[in-house]
């Protein structure tokens, strides 16, 4: 007898902490069949998964990567074989995760699909400094955006600085002098800015600076990806900053 069609849960992992997961994912995570596994998902989280096949399926900026085709083409293979698939990402899944492309191609093969969220790492990051994203003496709201657009062009970072939310850019690292300087055309130099790297994670590292100094002080502080970049007037609020017009104006805490 045929096995019916399996299904497909799009699992946000969060950060890094696994102690984030929700209740929810750990849930499905145990219930796994096939595990399709990220680069930037903590590994341990196998162990919440104990009786599914493992395949990692691994995307990252600037390296060799799993085609998003291929990885498509996996789920609807597993999911076709009457598997219960989890896919899982690093973060929120709704975020810059390509969440949306893959949604639509396993309902275009008539594959059911779950979402189930993950702690953002600009949540994370916010919550490691203490620091309200939306802090209402400070800002309107918070912005997210990715600095690594498909096409390879830049934000507009005019239009962005115009809306007055703090910025949360994702995939900026690469990029940070271009991303710093344009920021500079539209926002003072002493607004704030936090970087938070491998944010929730026993190797975090974390900066507080400003847009005057931010690339010297991310090259000299040796900050790299996977990091979030908040910039606006809440991060002023971030424990250890100092502001800008006294000694040593930045923060850097391993």
């Amino acid at each position: 007898m045929k096995r019916a069609t399996g299904k497909v849960v799009l699992l946000g992992a969060g950060p890094g902490d696994l102690e984030l997961l929700t209740l929810k994912a750990a849930r499905q995570l145990q219930a796994a069949e096939v595990l399709l596994l990220d680069e930037l998902v903590n590994p341990d989280i196998v162990s919440l998964a104990p009786q599914a096949q493992v395949v990692r399926v691994g995307k990252r900026g600037g390296c060799k990567s799993t085609p998003q085709d291929f990885i498509q083409r996996l789920m609807r293979r597993y999911a076709l074989q009457g598997r219960r698939v989890v896919r899982v990402k690093g973060g929120e899944v709704l975020l810059f995760g390509r969440a949306g492309e893959e949604i639509r191609y396993l309902q275009q093969h008539g594959i059911a699909v779950e979402v189930v969220n993950g702690i953002s790492s600009a949540l994370a990051a916010a919550a490691s400094l203490n620091v309200s994203l939306t802090h209402r003496q400070h800002c309107r709201g918070v912005t997210l955006v990715t600095a690594h657009a498909q096409d390879h062009s830049e934000p507009d970072w005019q239009a962005l600085a115009a809306t007055g939310t703090t910025l949360a850019i994702y995939m900026g690292m690469s990029r940070i002098g271009s991303l710093n300087q344009a920021l500079l055309q539209h926002l003072p130099a002493t607004t704030p800015v936090a970087v938070v790297q491998w944010a929730s994670t026993p190797q975090e590292r974390r900066l507080l600076s400003t847009l005057a100094t931010l690339e010297a002080d991310a090259g000299a502080a040796g900050m790299g990806s996977p990091a979030i970049i908040l910039v606006g007037e809440a991060m002023a609020e971030s424990e250890g900053f100092v502001c800008p017009d006294m000694n040593d104006p930045v923060a850097i805490h391993a």
